[in-house]
């Protein structure tokens, strides 16, 4: 059943049943009302005419019949009365509406307490029917000598109420059409807040909307135009670092949490997108922008929070798969140009010096590879510097690994993905920096584990860097190659996961010359935290 045809039937059901007590209850009222009204008015005529001195003489006559009846019926005309009936001590009627019935019994059975000399008022039935009847004695030297009795036929009175009724049910008609057109108005009203949709619908959608904002990783925030939380997901409550069953809808954003600029986007109305920001010495990523409604006018403010770390970390896994690619590439390159010459070496029958072109590779390979898994007996490690080696190779690069370097004696606590990011970058970096040389391009890589530090060093032939630029090498997108994309991200990288294993870098540089980057991590301190 659709939303409007609900409300039309439940204001109509609420009108007919409100209409139908108040009926009931205003009818029964009435009725009762207009039964002590006229039963009083039927005793207080009875009790005047009791007093009348006429009626007393007429008591003293051979036929008081005849001085009575006449009174009556002018008194019973005058007031409307139903009938006016006096008796005699015998209950004999001395007057009645119909002369026939004079002189006959009174009925009725309701004039005990008369004779008692009470003034009463009665329900009973008489020859005329049900009426309501006031009955006063008359009195004379302390004795009861005769009754009167006035009364209006109960019929009446139901026509009266029935009159009435039918006034009261027009009234709850009109009001029933009145109800209807309201309801229908309302409806269609909240249809249009609601967008057509139907409660069931809506209950659908917040269920929906709360499993989408329960299932992502980014923490969602969202305010009204006051600055008040209506919209807050599990993954923001752990951001913040506040239990997920603490309420925060409808507290103020600046008191859960400072400085997040929502309110600056309400009242701008201007978008902001991947802006560094602050929680308790994380760095997250934020993402605000404002909420319009049909008419383009602001309502509110949404912003998506994502944790740096996890973004850092994601790139530095990218950034491994990419370099493993590289390497790869680059292996297959270099023995593909060594199988070329060697088949070419066997096509001319230069036999001797095919063997001795196969021991030197082998030499050369098999020792450069002995004393990586000697000195270097991390897999990750040694595996990535040996694809390091195949590129160079591939770039033209003059890559070397000094044979005095050692990295046996690495904490297991201390990352290795974070070593990684580190040696690779600056590799990576070394590389760049000598790339544009025509020849004499050298890179070299220096590690070593003696004494309390993890030692890492790496040294380039390049042009170096000017002094003016060079504290600003470790900035987020800061780089001099203006003719690439995504550059300017290496070095970021490897001061977050320097900062991350509670390490430092220094380096030195002098133009046209060299560029050397040392790295120094202690062994006790590289928990990431």
């Amino acid at each position: 059943m659709r939303l409007h045809t609900k409300l039309m039937l439940g204001i109509c059901t609420l009108i007919i049943l409100i209409g139908g007590i108040f009926e009931v209850i205003f009818i029964n009222i009435l009725e009762s009302n207009l039964k002590q009204e006229t039963g009083e008015k039927a005793l207080s005529v009875a009790q005047t005419i009791s007093l009348l001195p006429e009626i007393h003489q007429a008591f003293r006559t051979d036929n008081p019949s005849v001085i009575i009846q006449p009174m009556a019926e002018k008194i019973r005309r005058q007031i409307d009365a139903e009938f006016i009936v006096i008796g005699d001590e015998n209950e004999k009627r001395l007057s009645h509406p119909d002369p026939n019935l004079i002189g006959k019994k009174m009925v009725g059975g309701d004039n005990a307490e008369v004779w008692n000399g009470k003034s009463i008022i009665t329900e009973s039935t008489g020859t005329l029917g049900p009426s309501i009847r006031g009955k006063s004695p008359i009195m004379a030297d302390g004795k009861v000598i005769g009754v009167v009795s006035v009364g209006y036929l109960q019929n009446d009175i139901e026509k009266e109420v029935s009159s009435i009724q039918r006034k009261i049910v027009w009234t709850i008609s009109f009001i029933l059409i009145g109800g209807l057109l309201i309801a229908f108005f309302i409806s269609i009203n909240i249809k249009k807040a609601i967008l057509g949709l139907e409660p069931k619908e809506i209950a659908w959608m917040f269920q929906e909307k709360h499993a989408i904002l329960e299932s992502i990783h980014e923490g969602i925030i969202a305010i009204d135009v006051h600055g008040k939380i209506t919209v807050v997901n599990e993954t923001a409550h752990k951001f913040l670092h506040i239990p997920k069953d603490v309420e925060l809808r409808g507290r103020k954003i600046e008191e859960v949490i400072t400085h997040t600029h929502l309110l600056d986007v309400v009242s701008t109305a201007q978008a902001e997108y991947d802006q560094e920001f602050m929680i308790d010495g994380e760095i997250f990523l934020a993402s605000r922008i404002p909420i319009l409604n049909k008419h383009g006018e602001v309502i509110g403010a949404v912003a998506s929070l994502r944790n740096k770390s996890e973004l850092s970390n994601l790139l530095q896994e990218l950034s491994h798969v990419k370099a493993y690619a590289e390497g790869l590439r680059a292996q297959t390159h270099e023995y593909s140009n060594r199988l070329y010459t060697l088949l070419g070496l066997i096509q001319l029958e230069s036999y001797k010096e095919a063997i001795d072109f196969i021991s030197k590779e082998v030499d050369v390979t098999q020792g450069f590879i002995h004393f990586l898994m000697k000195e270097v007996p991390d897999p990750i490690i040694a595996g990535f510097i040996l694809g390091k080696v195949s590129l160079a190779s591939e770039l033209k690069i003059d890559f070397t690994v000094d044979r005095e370097s050692s990295f046996k004696d690495i904490p297991s606590e201390i990352n290795r993905d974070l070593l990684v990011t580190i040696i690779g970058n600056l590799i990576n970096n070394a590389f760049e920096a000598v790339r544009d040389q025509r020849e004499g391009k050298k890179v070299s890589l220096f590690v070593t584990d003696l004494g309390k530090e993890l030692i890492i060093e790496v040294e380039d032939n390049g042009k170096g860097m000017d002094p003016e630029i060079a504290e600003q090498i470790f900035l987020n997108g800061f780089t001099t190659k203006s003719h690439q994309t995504n550059s300017g991200i290496g070095l970021s990288l490897v001061q977050e996961a320097i900062d991350g294993l509670g390490g430092s870098i220094t380096f030195s540089t002098k133009e046209a010359e060299y560029t050397i980057f040392t790295v120094a991590i202690p062994k006790n301190r590289g928990v990431i935290k």
